[in-house]
């Protein structure tokens, strides 16, 4: 015979009544509507971090169409002083950011060692960016980001020849197809140049040189400095040198500038805007990394090559063939194993250090 259940045992069965298991039971309040539809709600930070990046996306993109139509389409025919300009704009545009708004904290400069280290990575900043420029003179969009996807083979160069730094058997190999496709590119495109594609390695060995100086300069605690804080420093001293540069080789620029900005001002706005979203670009850089990951990052700018040589094809409509098109795909699945590689290795120095306490 089954004993029948009291009301307390019956009560006592059911969590949702036992005063014991509300103590128990954790259920969080529902946050005010200001809580939930304030800028900190997650739709809302979503919706953020996509006009980040599509931001990101729009900058660098539309200062590499800029550059092409100002020294091929346009006519003007003065990369040095485009470039000057560029770093002028960065000067002043990174001293409001940072002194003004405080979007970082501001950094000084602490010795003269730091001083003539950050001169250092000027001057190669200065002649990677002048020979990206100049090249566009000579070659499309496409072609140029092409070449430029083989950033990571220059930096293991840089690297080995440099700090004597050895990568995996994984990394080298995921070289190969970055080099096999810049070839088959090159041997297709119908616009090649011979002059524009070494102006063009040129760029690229200059930027992946940057990052390794870079890495091995300004690695003390007391020498780092914030990428934006960098910016600030380098800028001004990169059109410091470049001024002698361009009045040497571009003459009378200047003067040739103000004339053609009075007979059309729409020149004046061209390089206005150019100036500003080259500045947009390194901005945009940061808040990518600050809202998302440098991996974020890295990601998009391995599909930022392919994205921007489409859309440079769409608008300026340079002849293209699949050979050329196979060459540019092999490319970037090379920088995609490399990548990939680069963040298993990564993983595997960085798992000892996370099992130790």
């Amino acid at each position: 015979m089954v004993e029948a259940q009291s009301w307390t045992t019956r009560r006592g069965s059911n969590p949702r009544l036992d005063p014991a298991a509300d103590q128990l039971l954790d259920i969080p309040a529902t946050p005010p509507g200001d809580v939930r539809n304030g800028p900190n709600a997650p739709g809302s930070l979503v919706s953020l971090t996509v006009v980040i990046i599509a931001s990101w996306y729009l900058s660098n993109i539309g200062v590499l169409l800029l550059n092409k139509y100002l020294l091929s389409i346009y006519g003007y025919r003065y990369p040095i002083f485009l470039t000057m300009l560029h770093m002028i704009s960065c000067s002043v545009y990174s001293y409001i950011a940072i002194v003004w708004f405080e979007i970082v904290p501001l950094q000084h400069i602490s010795s003269r060692r730091q001083f003539f280290k950050i001169l250092a990575l000027s001057a190669i900043f200065c002649f990677s960016v002048v020979c990206g420029n100049t090249s566009l003179r000579y070659l499309p969009v496409s072609f140029n980001q092409a070449i430029g996807a083989t950033t990571p083979f220059f930096t293991a160069i840089f690297a080995f020849l440099i700090t004597c730094k050895k990568e995996s058997g994984q990394v080298y190999l995921a070289l190969v197809p970055v080099v096999f496709g810049i070839v088959l590119a090159s041997n297709s495109e119908p616009s090649f140049h011979l002059f524009g594609f070494f102006i063009c390695l040129g760029s690229t060995a200059g930027r992946a040189l940057k990052s390794v100086v870079q890495g091995l300069l300004l690695t003390s605690e007391g020498e780092k400095l914030h990428s934006m804080n960098l910016l600030l420093y380098m800028a001004p001293m990169a059109a410091m040198i470049l001024l002698p540069f361009t009045l040497y080789i571009e003459g009378n620029v200047l003067g040739i500038t103000l004339e053609k900005a009075r007979g059309n001002w729409n020149m004046v706005f061209l390089l206005f805007g150019n100036a500003t979203v080259a500045y947009l670009v390194n901005l945009s850089n940061f808040l990518v990394t600050k809202h998302t990951s440098a991996l974020t990052l890295q990601v998009l700018g391995n599909a930022k090559a392919a994205v921007a040589a489409t859309v440079s094809v769409l608008i300026f409509r340079n002849q293209v063939t699949w050979m050329g098109m196979m060459g540019f795909a092999v490319t970037m699945f090379g920088v995609g194993l490399y990548s990939e590689a680069k963040k298993r290795l990564q993983e595997m120095i960085s798992q000892p250090n996370a099992a130790t306490y």
